[in-house]
């Protein structure tokens, strides 16, 4: 018999339960993964028995692939933090650059996106404001599926940009910097206290994409947190209503990140370390001349593959940057 009053805390047994699915999850894929290992085996075990060599492109493609489905398991299971199993909030901002700079956070939305389609996560762009001559000023993109907040968390940081720069007429070489935050998506049952006189809501006419009602109609929303400062704005809905729904929850997740911060009074997981936007403040690098190579400097794991890279390939960055971590926090 369960303790008296045990089941009286909701909250309590629901993060439960929650630990529980997640764990008869992970169970069912290494299941699932022991069984192929065992039929890659008896064909292996077959092939070697009757001399037949025809079956062993097939053996390598099946060993390749289970050693990438073993390796995300693993890394899975290292994503034990509170809310790495929550969506993740993206946002992008340019450092210093200009129009270089801006150019490089819309490649960045661009890897990201990419990214997360293979994954096969949802996107949500929730805003996105363009450049006066190209790419973007600023960028927030809610990415949904298991774990999202859990693996993004390590894109956290200034990624460095160095090329020809197309926008220079004499060919010149360019450095660029761009700001990548990321903070988890808080749950509905998580409370965070705002007081409706704490905001200030303005509303204007949209600047993207979605045709003339976006010129028409003052959908978009922005909302400031006054004690704080905190600006959250939103335009990718047609709805204001819809628009204002979406940029509270975002509110509240940044909202929650600072109370956080503040309570254990110093950066934790959810904050990062705040660094500024420029040179020598870099997680990874991009070189796209004189020489091709992505190099992450925290884990010194590069690869001269770019454009495999800005086409969403980083998972090799991130599921090292979390073994890493995973280590540090044994020590």
């Amino acid at each position: 018999m369960a303790e008296p009053g045990f089941w009286d805390e909701p909250d309590d047994a629901k993060k439960v339960l929650q630990r529980a699915t997640r764990l008869k999850e992970d169970i069912e894929s290494w299941k699932e993964t022991m069984s192929q290992a065992e039929d890659l085996w008896t064909l292996l075990e077959l092939a070697i028995e009757e001399g037949d060599d025809s079956v062993k492109d097939e053996i390598e493609e099946g060993v390749d692939s289970l050693e990438r489905v073993v390796s995300e398991l693993e890394v899975n299971h290292l994503l034990s933090g509170e809310y790495d199993d929550s969506n993740a909030i993206l946002s992008i901002h340019p450092g210093a650059g200009g129009t270089e700079s801006q150019d490089w956070a819309e490649m960045l939305l661009r890897m990201y996106l990419k990214w997360a389609e293979k994954r096969g996560y949802d996107t949500e762009l929730t805003d996105c404001l363009p450049g006066e001559e190209a790419g973007i000023k600023s960028a927030t993109v809610v990415v949904s599926g298991k774990n999202a907040f859990g693996y993004l968390k390590a894109e956290k940081g200034v990624h460095r940009l160095v090329r020809i720069s197309p926008f220079d007429a004499n060919a010149r070489r360019h450095t660029s910097f761009v700001s990548v935050d990321v903070i988890p998506e808080i749950p509905e049952d998580v409370e965070v206290e705002i007081d409706p006189e704490d905001l200030r809501i303005d509303t204007y006419k949209s600047g993207g994409a979605g045709g003339q009602h976006v010129n028409k109609t003052e959908s978009a929303v922005r909302i400031t947190h006054i004690p704080t400062g905190i600006i959250v704005q939103c335009q990718n809905e047609r709805s204001q209503y819809q628009n204002r729904i979406t940029a509270m929850r975002i509110l509240k997740a940044r909202l929650f990140e600072r109370l956080e911060a503040e309570k254990e009074k110093k950066l934790g997981e959810l904050q990062g370390e705040q660094r500024e936007i420029a040179w020598g403040s870099q997680i990874r690098s991009y070189v796209f001349q004189p020489y091709t190579m992505v190099k992450d400097h925290r884990t010194e794991v590069e690869t001269g593959n770019v454009q495999a890279v800005m086409d969403g390939e980083i998972n090799k960055f991130i599921e090292t940057y979390l073994r890493a971590q995973a280590k540090m926090s044994e020590l």
